[in-house]
């Protein structure tokens, strides 16, 4: 198949390039950037006049709700909301139930997404059995079956010399560790401390349950040569604690969640379940670090923490609403928003969300690693084309994903959201078409 993209305006973050080209594709891989080759026939055509081409979307934690929660989505559902989203590639953490804790079901896992063909999956394996923070799991086994990485997701490992033990065992092999800095005893309210929960009544999560974490986890990357991936830093205090260990040279990467990076506290309103989040938001000047940690680098990449859930777990009251929202779909609108407020240039703004966040992959792409993120001659043929002139709402109506609960609806947050996909390519083929 040969498919020619032409009149848009190609932006490649890694290089910098942005400019008019025409994008010329045979079977998975780009072959031309600039004027088609010679001779070239095209068998599909796409013309992307006012539209961006990009490198597809990358998003390092999206929950795909199967197996086990296949009533609030299943892969069908979610992985075409992902491409909807230009989503190409996506991290999926391993809280499933059961946990992907056996080689078996990594495989089945993978199996099932590669039959659909919406978008490359790279699963988590859990680094403990059952998530139960107590014994060790077969991570040879389950990378040999396809994990990318290992993780407890949002369950602390309480026993330290068990981190310990994970962390040697992982830097003896070369795996990453993904972890979340959160203190399991301190971690247990429902929203950030400070004078809104206070206000409002409701159990607090301090500052500290992410920073003793952290300090635990950076120790012990210092002694056990671990590589280590933080998951959605939350506080003023979290950024500095990662700067400090990327300018000691510790192998470390990091990401924020687009909830944390747009939202804080006051918008928790009167009780608002849709705000029901984990890490919790926090006070605006949290989340000015945020933002500012992400476009200097600090924090590598962006994510949606894409959580569907059903309508049951949302609408009770706040303290009792599941925490979680649905956020395949807004991530790059997110990311865009976030370039605008900061003046960004399109290239650094799209950084966080293509190359970035490959980076923080690390080696377990394989042979993807090269150009995974990128838009180069040769690359691998995982496009987005969004219309930056479009401006829209995340209505239920407007999300292809199972779960339709976002803090980012119209009734919880005033702003619209900018640009919309209208193609999205994963190895040269189409995976969404707004026209289709």
């Amino acid at each position: 198949m040969k498919t020619l993209i032409s009149n848009g305006r190609v932006v490649d973050p890694a290089t910098g390039r942005d400019g008019l080209a025409d994008v010329a594709i045979v079977g998975d891989r780009i072959v031309s950037i600039g004027a088609a080759p010679p001779g070239f026939e095209a068998d599909q055509r796409f013309d992307a006049q006012g539209w961006v081409v990009m490198p597809g979307v990358v998003d390092l934690a999206a929950r795909l709700r199967e197996p086990g929660h296949e009533h609030e989505g299943m892969l069908e559902s979610e992985l075409a909301a992902a491409a909807a989203g230009g989503v190409t590639s996506l991290v999926c953490p391993p809280d499933t139930d059961p946990a992907l804790d056996e080689p078996g079901l990594v495989e089945m896992l993978k199996f099932r997404a590669r039959q659909l063909s919406r978008c490359r999956l790279f699963p988590l394996g859990a680094l403990t059995q059952g998530l139960r923070g107590e014994v060790l799991t077969e991570m040879a086994e389950l990378t040999e079956a396809g994990c990318i990485g290992f993780s407890q997701a949002d369950r602390a490992i309480q026993d330290t010399q068990v981190l310990q033990r994970a962390m040697l065992y992982a830097a003896t092999y070369g795996y990453t560790v993904w972890l979340r800095p959160q203190d399991h005893w301190l971690g247990k309210g429902v929203a950030a401390s400070g004078a809104v929960a206070t206000r409002m009544g409701l159990s607090g999560v301090p500052v500290a349950a992410e920073t003793a974490a952290l300090h635990t986890i950076i120790e012990l990357m210092r002694s056990t040569g671990a590589r280590v991936h933080l998951c959605r830093i939350s506080s003023a205090a979290g950024v500095q604690l990662v700067r400090q260990a990327k300018a000691e040279g510790l192998p470390i990467s990091s990401d924020v969640s687009i909830n944390n990076l747009h939202l804080s506290d006051v918008d928790i309103g009167f009780f608002d379940s849709a705000m029901r989040l984990v890490p919790p938001l926090r006070q605006d000047r949290d989340r000015q670090a945020l933002r500012h940690g992400l476009a200097d680098g600090t924090l590598d990449a962006l994510v949606s923490d894409h959580l569907p859930l059903g309508r049951d777990e949302k609408t009770r009251p706040f303290a009792e609403a599941e925490p979680g929202a649905t956020g395949l779909e807004l991530l790059l609108s997110l990311c865009l928003k976030w370039g605008q407020d900061l003046n960004l240039p399109l290239p650094q703004t799209l950084a966080p969300i293509t190359f970035r966040a490959v980076a923080a992959l690390g080696p377990a792409l394989g042979s993807l690693s090269a150009n995974a993120g990128r838009l180069v001659e040769e690359g691998v043929a995982d496009l987005c084309c969004f219309d930056p002139s479009v401006q829209w709402q995340a209505t239920p109506q407007a999300l292809r994903s199972q779960g339709k609960h976002t803090p980012f609806a119209p009734s919880s947050t005033s702003f619209a959201l900018p640009g919309r996909v209208r193609l999205t390519l994963v190895a040269g083929s189409v995976a969404f078409s707004a026209a289709a």
